[in-house]
């Protein structure tokens, strides 16, 4: 879900080819992040498949190249609500639940079944490779 509704607009912002070299080496980012904090825990049995820190990068980018983007947001409070939110509150929050769990992560042998620490790492990664990218936003044709 986060990749059909990101994924598109950094892609418009990077091209075709740009957006899938900025996407594995997202994913590289990522699996180097992962890979360090379980070394860090001692933890050398755990593996993760999937793609979720290259998702992760490009959430990362879609917070540097479009920060004041409205994310329309379900929202429980006794009633659902659908929220505007600004994208950088919206991915800050992610990310900041991300580094929380992480966090929580960490020197224990928890089985998640989550690669928090590849979401981090790619991430982090998606914000620097955005703001590589960021003078290089194209107009969409609508």
């Amino acid at each position: 879900m986060f990749l059909y509704v990101f994924g598109d607009n950094v892609e418009d912002t990077l091209g075709h080819l740009g957006y899938l070299v900025f996407y594995l080496a997202s994913g590289l980012v990522a699996s180097a992040t992962f890979i360090w904090a379980q070394l860090l825990v001692g933890d050398l049995m755990t593996a993760a498949i999937g793609a979720s820190g290259a998702i992760a990068g490009v959430l990362g980018a879609y917070m540097v190249l479009y920060p004041r983007a409205r994310i329309l947001t379900l929202v429980f409070i006794g009633w659902v609500f659908i929220v505007p939110i600004p994208a950088v509150l919206f991915l800050g929050f992610w990310f900041l639940y991300q580094l929380l769990y992480g966090m929580l992560t960490l020197g224990v042998e928890a089985v998640t079944g989550i690669a928090y620490w590849a979401h981090i790492g790619g991430f982090v990664a998606g914000l620097f490779f955005g703001a590589l990218g960021r003078g290089r936003r194209r107009k969409r044709d609508f």
